[in-house]
């Protein structure tokens, strides 16, 4: 006999605007206490100490997560002048320093280079597996060791506004698995300057904004009752950058049981392009549309 899972069938997303200081896995952790839910996770890291969008997926949500970390994202920061530190934010030690400082025309002039197909070396202090070792657990321990650069695609990197000759504000926005700190750190050494990340702020993730997020302090408040419920979005936005075809009735029962199942013909899909599918405004399914069927690749357990 199987064993049942504690807690409340919950399904859905949290948008969280998340304060510094606190670690994604404990946002995640103080969501699924506050719906006493049986299932959470979240959609793309954020330091502690950064602040803004975190997504928390609830129950058969967590199976849209791929589709939002795969999701373009912006981030807001202040870059610090002058100084490097071993973990590329102001939590580190400064490992470096230069009097030297960029004139707002240079640092527009170094910009481009980290825009489009870039290849990027995370930070030490991140949780890049080394040889099955958290990157950040070796460089806690004074290990050396090298990261290997990985591709990154940034779709713009904008120059806001130089705050003094030490600071400067920029918002990037960029594709799954960048690391902001990485950025400053590389455009200080662009820049024969060092630099840091000051602060960092996700302003939105895939189809959320950090002001349309509830605050830590809103959950506490509202926890295990129907008034943090009303929160909750549907399944279905986390979906939102793929295309959605309707079931038949027969349809909806083969997904159900994870055969291709018939679907109505929708504008705009073509043969081989993955999809989701929905029965009486519920998700049913995500998969590849071939031939009038959807061949699923998940299934929603509704």
């Amino acid at each position: 006999m199987a064993r049942r899972k504690k807690g409340r069938a919950v399904h859905g997303w949290l948008i969280v605007d998340k304060p510094a200081g606190m670690t994604s896995t404990s946002v995640v952790n103080k969501v699924r206490w506050a719906f006493d839910a049986q299932k959470a996770g979240h959609a793309g890291t954020l330091d502690p100490d950064a602040t803004g969008v975190l997504a928390v997926a609830l129950g058969e949500a967590t199976k849209t997560v791929p589709f939002i970390t795969e999701a373009l994202k912006c981030y807001r920061f202040s870059v610090r002048f002058g100084q490097a530190t071993n973990t590329d934010d102001a939590e580190g030690q400064v490992i470096s320093e230069s009097d030297a400082r960029p004139a707002d025309a240079q640092i527009l002039d170094a910009l481009p280079q980290f825009e489009g197909d870039i290849m990027q070396v995370p930070p030490k202090f991140s949780a890049v597996k080394i040889d099955g070792e958290r990157a950040y657990k070796l460089a806690r321990d004074d290990e050396e060791f090298e990261i290997a650069a990985r591709p990154l695609y940034v779709e713009e990197l904008k120059f806001i506004e130089r705050v003094d000759d030490d600071h400067a504000l920029f918002e990037m926005t960029c594709g799954k698995g960048g690391y902001v700190r990485a950025i400053a750190r590389d455009l200080g050494e662009a820049l024969g300057c060092f630099g840091h990340v000051e602060w960092l702020r996700r302003e939105w993730s895939g189809p959320w904004d950090a002001e349309d997020g509830i605050s830590i302090a809103e959950i506490d408040e509202k926890a295990k009752t129907e008034a943090l419920d009303a929160y909750l979005r549907p399944i279905e936005e986390g979906l939102s950058d793929l295309d959605e075809v309707m079931c038949t009735p027969e349809g909806a029962t083969r997904l159900r049981n994870g055969n291709p199942g018939m679907v109505y013909p929708a504008n705009g899909v073509e043969y081989g392009d993955e999809v989701w599918a929905s029965f009486e405004g519920k998700p049913v399914a995500v998969g590849i549309y071939k031939s009038g069927e959807l061949h699923p690749s998940r299934v929603f357990n509704l």
